[in-house]
């Protein structure tokens, strides 16, 4: 925005800090959390299943706040492309692109995503990427790429490495475009576009996965519950809810604490272990983020 200093968080903005650390560490332990449920379902079946579940949790919610969720025609353009760019596009697209990529290849190319949207933000909302913004995210990358271990890429993996960064520019431009005001409650928006952008993956899922709906285990059950409730609903809220109080360019370099929580949380839950180049690339991730979030 035209005069918007993005390089300071007010003290009034604390609490988007917050929900910001809540979205990353929700999205963090999913990664985890996906293990137990893809031992029993494949995943595009699985996050759309998630994603379903989650969106009758947020129209529950909706309900409740005894918000309308009848949509006005003008939303529905708002609707329908935030369900494909945010939704269909960031969790279907990284899980195809697993396909050809390994997790933590697909990971790597997904959250650049940081480095799109600090280069939307600017002709798109006016906002200048500053010294700090291109330090912050450039700590954050470099951070990341340790952590990922640097992917060796060969040519049979280019349909992954397509998918990945389409996910990863799209979901940019959904966070540079979150800013725009629309028409209808905040939660029922919500709940529309994650049902919206889940659906289609059922499908497809259905005619090329061939799944076996009745087949999750207890555990599956438990991590398909927590993605449903957690990562598709209320870190969906809180994500966007941050859109609409920080600069882009913070939001989407917190984005970053995402890959660390995963690592972090695979030793107690999967037996991972970590070495020292992944407490480097915490550390150097950390500085980025919080480079990023805080005062001068």
């Amino acid at each position: 925005m035209p005069g918007y200093d993005e390089t300071i968080v007010a003290p009034r903005d604390r609490g988007a800090i917050g929900l910001l650390i809540v979205t990353a560490c929700g999205w963090g332990l999913n990664w985890t959390v996906l293990k137990f449920v893809l031992q029993d379902w494949p995943a595009l079946f699985a996050r759309g299943m998630a994603g379903l579940l989650g969106a009758a949790a947020l129209a529950a919610v909706a309900g409740i706040r005894r918000e309308s969720l009848a949509a006005p025609r003008e939303a529905w353009v708002s609707i329908a492309t935030g369900a494909f760019i945010n939704v269909f596009a960031w969790m279907g697209f990284t899980a195809l692109s697993l396909n050809w990529l390994k997790v933590s290849e697909g990971a790597l190319i997904a959250y650049s995503m940081p480095i799109w949207a600090m280069l939307l933000a600017w002709p798109i909302n006016k906002e200048r990427p500053t010294l700090r913004s291109l330090l912050a995210t450039f700590l954050g990358v470099a951070g990341l790429a340790a952590l990922m271990g640097g992917p060796g890429f060969d040519s049979e993996k280019w349909p992954g490495i397509a998918f990945a960064l389409s996910a990863a520019v799209l979901f940019a431009v959904g966070a540079v475009r979150s800013r725009k005001p629309v028409a209808m409650p905040f939660t029922s928006f919500m709940a529309w576009q994650v049902g919206l952008g889940c659906l289609p993956m059922v499908v497809l899922s259905l005619l090329f996965e061939q799944p076996h709906p009745f087949s999750l285990s207890p555990a599956g059950m438990i991590g398909l519950l927590y993605m449903a409730l957690g990562p598709m609903a209320l870190c969906y809220l809180t994500w966007f809810s941050v859109l609409k109080r920080l600069p882009t360019s913070v939001a989407a370099t917190g984005m970053l604490i995402v890959p660390i929580v995963g690592t972090l949380s695979a030793p107690a839950m999967l037996g991972d272990s970590i070495g020292q180049m992944q407490i480097v690339a915490i550390a150097l991730t950390l500085s980025g983020v919080g480079l990023a979030i805080g005062k001068r």
